[in-house]
């Protein structure tokens, strides 16, 4: 690795490319890889390109598409430009992506073919490009894009602008789970220094192989799967597909990554559907005496599951539930946990595996300053605070937002809840508008009560919000479940009774209807997790909640939905 000198993407382009020539750097699975020495003069001709169209230095110009290797192609040719990248996430709806291009004031989108149907309108205002090839593919009054003859000749000649790290790189819109979207401004050196500064954590090597299944448009892989590996000569696969298993067991077998990174979903997914079931199928993993040497065979299993050969499977972007990582550590599997928001391009505290404590996620990145504000002398908990060169300037076109969202003396103010052990550790609470106050005065954080609730076997999600009379628990079952008590009911009253039986109900009593097996089994859930709970955290009333929760691209629910649906 090299040290950055100006902090910038066009810097780590040319000297990445120059420094890996001959390694690979960025390819689909099953599909021929491109170089490191491809990414200079491709991500030039992008660049000069986009100069042909009239694209200027602070121009912002919008990226919709896929992982695939283009799309980093794209966000270089668009830094090199000195245009302003605005990355979107696919799973916006038209309306959405619509409203972004509106306010951040792109000129320009480039989109991948497989999403062009939600841009199909945007050619009346702005150029729509194509990912895939250098091509206009709808503008305003038909505009037509150069030759490619025009374009090696604009290539030849491209005299790339003057940046510094502290121009705008980029514009990332989130879709946030307690309101509406901003437009977070990160500039050159919030994203390179991140990057860089994650070597404190974890360093790569030319030899290392990541895997890419989590959204290029979030700044979480983007830094730390795309520019780190840049900046290190490692190469970085894309799936051609969403990664299910189907999809994933293959390319984990092919690919053999030794990096990963994911959301807690993921992990929590495959310890609760495949580790858990199959381990409590083994009489001896109820003894104590056993328990450890089973869960370590389970976790050698699960390696080599993940191809055998990962040395870092970093976990971020929500609270990775306690039972999950208690597995992690008996089965000594190599996960690590980091903290940060895309206000912080987004790593600001972390551990590299074997190297942290349960439920924390490990200490300020080197060079970044995090606190705890006004904490409680009896729970030191307080408002995490950040302040570093990887901190934005801010929200765009939004001074109001800018200026609360800082402290007098520039530190970022997180809306996070947490606290530091005497190691200088830190953990995670909850967030500050989600938290609950007790009748007490007792802070009562939901996704405390929500990982008792998710752990148990008939439970697929759930979320825990406070009103006036206490505590709710919205419960989306697992689909197995719901179908198991409509066959048993639908087998007549004998079968209803076997359901009761099974679920605790009265003896002698059927269930008129699977919704009132449910309504049974959400009774009997409730009791059982307070049974765990502190009793000022108890839950008062738990509803059956038929649909998915409506999420982030981080996998966390979108809080702010569901008790405004629930008045509805």
């Amino acid at each position: 690795m090299y040290d950055p000198i100006e902090f910038t993407i066009p810097e780590i382009i040319e000297k990445s490319s120059a420094r890996y020539a001959e390694r690979p750097a960025l390819a689909m699975i099953g599909e021929p890889p491109l170089h490191f020495s491809d990414i200079e003069p491709r991500s030039r001709r992008i660049a000069a390109f986009l100069g042909y169209l009239g694209i200027h230095k602070g121009d912002k110009v919008a990226l919709l598409s896929e992982n695939r290797p283009e799309w980093g192609l794209t966000y270089f040719g668009i830094s090199r430009s000195g245009a302003v990248a605005v990355p979107i996430l696919t799973d916006f709806m038209p309306e959405q992506i619509g409203n972004i291009l509106e306010h951040s004031e792109a000129k320009a989108v480039f989109v991948s073919k497989r999403f062009l149907p939600k841009v199909e309108k945007e050619g009346e205002r702005r150029l729509v490009l194509s990912v895939e090839d250098l091509a206009v593919l709808a503008g305003p009054k038909g505009a037509k894009g150069p030759s490619p003859a025009e374009i090696d000749a604009a290539a030849a000649a491209f005299s790339p602008p003057r940046i510094v790290g502290d121009d705008l790189a980029s514009i990332v819109y989130t879709s946030g789970t307690t309101g509406l979207s901003k437009g977070v401004m990160l500039t050159h050196k919030n994203l390179v220094w991140d990057a860089k500064g994650c070597c404190s954590i974890i360093v790569l090597n030319r030899r290392d192989r990541l895997l890419s299944i989590l959204p290029l448009a979030h700044t979480y892989e983007f830094t730390l799967g795309l520019i780190l590996p840049l900046l290190q000569g490692s190469a970085v696969y894309y799936l051609d597909r969403p990664p299910s298993a189907t999809a994933l067991l293959p390319a984990l077998k092919s690919i053999r990554p030794t990096i990963m990174l994911t959301v807690p979903l993921v992990i929590d997914k495959i310890y609760r559907t495949s580790v858990l079931p199959a381990l409590e199928k083994i009489s001896l993993y109820k003894s104590p005496l056993f328990r450890p040497l089973l869960e370590r065979i389970a976790g050698k299993k699960l390696y080599k599951t993940f191809g055998g050969k990962l040395r870092f499977f970093g976990v971020g972007g929500a609270p990775l539930a306690a039972d999950v990582e208690a597995f992690l550590i008996a089965g000594r599997f190599p996960y690590a946990i980091g903290y940060g928001l895309t206000e912080t391009a987004p790593m600001a505290a972390g551990f590299h595996p074997f190297k942290g404590a349960p439920r924390s996620t490990g200490p300020a990145m080197r060079g970044v300053e995090v606190r705890v504000a006004d904490p409680r002398p009896d729970t030191r908990e307080g408002e995490i605070q950040i302040r570093g060169p990887n901190v934005t300037q801010g929200y765009y076109l939004d001074p109001a937002r800018t200026a609360e969202a800082f402290t007098p003396d520039g530190f970022f103010k997180t809306g996070d809840l947490g606290y530091f052990d005497e190691k200088g550790r830190l953990y995670i609470r909850g967030r500050s508008k989600t938290m609950i106050l007790g009748a007490s005065g007792e802070n009562i954080y939901p996704e405390e009560v929500e990982a008792v609730l998710n752990r148990s076997p008939y439970v697929q999600e759930s979320l825990v919000y406070g009103d006036e009379s206490g505590i709710t628990a919205l419960i989306q079952l697992k689909p197995e479940v719901l179908q198991e008590l409509a066959a048993r009911v639908k087998d007549g009253v004998e079968g209803a009774e076997l359901a009761a039986s099974h679920l605790g109900h009265a003896a002698g009593e059927a269930f008129q209807s699977a919704e009132h097996a449910a309504a049974h089994l959400l009774e009997r859930i409730k009791k059982e997790a307070n049974a765990k709970l502190a009793s000022f955290s108890r839950i008062g009333t738990v509803e059956h909640h038929a649909e998915p929760f409506e999420k982030t691209p981080t996998q966390k629910i979108k809080r702010f939905l569901y008790p405004r649906k629930k008045d509805n």
